[in-house]
């Protein structure tokens, strides 16, 4: 099911130089990106609770689909479809800020940076592609309920989980304070 997406192995990952000497103001754009992350995090957890739902039956086909096509990143992402799910609505503004403004200023600040830019659209990549599969697998899931598609339905969301998780920490990690450092944001 998952055999043809190409994970990205974390320990490539560039890592970021440390910015000594930030003000308060300049940590502000790294909180700021947190924030977004914060509420991406909380969706996983909406998502992870509704498989369970699916699993112990206590919730029906007609509920999961109400569920994930009432919450924004869903909504969202069907209606601007781009980079990262062209673009969940909450995560729409979020990462098209990112790829038209944030990636290339960052990539600006030198070949680490450029190379931080780079990787992190490449994750969007990857991200976007689990988080399609996982809406295909719980409405499968939700209008055949056996176990298969449970466990089908699991290993997406626990392969989403993994990447998108990770995938937030290093982009807060790796440009957050670069972000009010260099006056990006």
């Amino acid at each position: 099911m998952l055999d043809d997406i190409e994970f990205l192995d974390d320990a490539t990952r560039p890592a970021a130089p440390k910015l000594e000497g930030l003000t308060p103001g300049q940590r502000a754009a790294g909180e700021h990106l947190k924030q977004i992350h914060d509420h991406l995090r909380a969706n996983m957890v909406t998502l992870g609770k509704l498989i369970e739902r699916a699993h112990a039956g206590t919730v029906t086909p007609a509920q999961v689909a109400a569920e994930t096509g009432n919450m924004e990143m869903v909504s969202n992402f069907r209606r601007f479809g781009n980079l990262c799910g062209q673009y969940c609505q909450f995560v729409h503004t979020h990462h098209s800020i990112e790829d038209a403004h944030l990636f290339p200023a960052l990539a600006q600040q030198g070949p680490v940076f450029k190379a931080i830019a780079d990787r992190l659209q490449a994750e969007h990549v990857v991200v976007h592609e689990l988080l399609l599969r996982l809406i295909d697998a719980l409405n499968a899931l939700a209008g055949e309920p056996t176990p298969e598609r449970f466990e089908d339905t699991k290993t997406v969301y626990h392969a989403l989980e993994k990447v998108l998780l990770s995938h937030l920490g290093y982009e807060e990690d790796a440009m957050g304070d670069a972000l009010g450092y260099f006056g990006i944001m």
